[in-house]
């Protein structure tokens, strides 16, 4: 652990406990400014990684994120985001943490520790070869999640990896590994900050992304958001306005009809068609409305 850089003592830090809160306040700041260069670095290694998160799911696969601690809920928010945002079923992203639910909000002793936890928490879902496995550890090292990437390997699933250190154990069990080296942290050993904020980064590419090449994006509006407060009823009729050019009673009506899913009203509007029509023309098209409007 001692020659990890995520876990070495910041040499600007030493006297933290003595600094003002606006002292603290900067450093944290400055260091937070970091993380930017250090994941464009890493676009390359993540390009392909979202380019086989979005075959996988084409392919009637799964895209699961595994880890522990910090990263572990950071994969979980992430995936919990992807229904109401992208309209996927809970299944189609996963995240799964060492120690299950109650690993959430209380740290469950050894569960990271175990490799064998790691394989029986794929096996319960049913892993199979055409999903795609992403492990998701700061130190890169840790045993659950090199079990959870091992076990996906041996059944012949396409893995990945997201770590916050060079050479990381678990980049050596991913078909594509992504490496954002952050450096030792202000608060010596707390990964949920700088690498948190990196890990968090990159998560959010690769699900956003996938999504977006999936069809669940139509210029730069959520066309397949799920309206399941009036928060997101508003946003949809806001977005069905914005992208047609109707007005709000026209948006409303059409956005009923339609079902209330934003996708197909837009196709009813641009496309001049009936719901079912609209519906058949994105099924033909992949979900995509561009397309949808296009082939029409």
């Amino acid at each position: 652990m001692n020659k990890l850089k995520t876990e070495k003592r910041h040499p600007d830090t030493y006297e933290l406990d003595n600094l003002s809160i606006r002292e603290i306040l900067q450093l944290m700041n400055y260091e937070d400014k970091i993380v930017p260069n250090i994941v464009e670095e890493a676009l390359p290694f993540i390009e392909p990684l979202v380019e086989k998160a979005e075959t996988s799911i084409r392919q009637g696969g799964r895209l699961i994120y595994v880890g522990a601690g910090t990263s572990g809920r950071l994969a979980i928010l992430d995936a919990a985001e992807c229904p109401p945002t992208f309209g996927t079923t809970p299944e189609t992203v996963q995240g799964i943490i060492a120690g299950g639910k109650e690993a959430l909000l209380t740290a469950v002793e050894g569960a990271e520790d175990s490799e064998n936890l790691g394989a029986s928490d794929l096996k319960k879902i049913h892993l199979a070869s055409r999903d795609i496995v992403i492990g998701v550890a700061a130190s890169g090292r840790t045993p659950y999640v090199i079990g959870a990437l091992s076990y996906a390997k041996e059944i012949g699933a396409v893995t990945g990896s997201i770590s916050c250190n060079k050479d990381a154990p678990i980049s050596a069990l991913a078909d594509y590994s992504v490496e954002a080296e952050t450096g030792p942290e202000i608060l010596t050993g707390s990964t949920r900050l700088k690498a948190g904020t990196a890990q968090k980064n990159i998560l959010n590419m690769i699900s956003t992304i996938t999504m977006i090449r999936l069809g669940k994006v139509y210029e730069n509006f959520m066309v397949d958001v799920q309206a399941t407060n009036q928060k997101l009823a508003r946003r949809s009729m806001s977005i069905i306005q914005e992208v047609t050019g109707v007005d709000e009673q026209t948006a409303a009506s059409i956005f009923e009809a339609s079902g209330r899913h934003v996708k197909t009203a837009v196709v009813m509007i641009l496309a001049d068609a009936t719901p079912a029509e609209a519906t058949v023309l994105l099924e033909q098209n992949h979900g995509r409305v561009r397309e949808a409007i296009i082939n029409k």
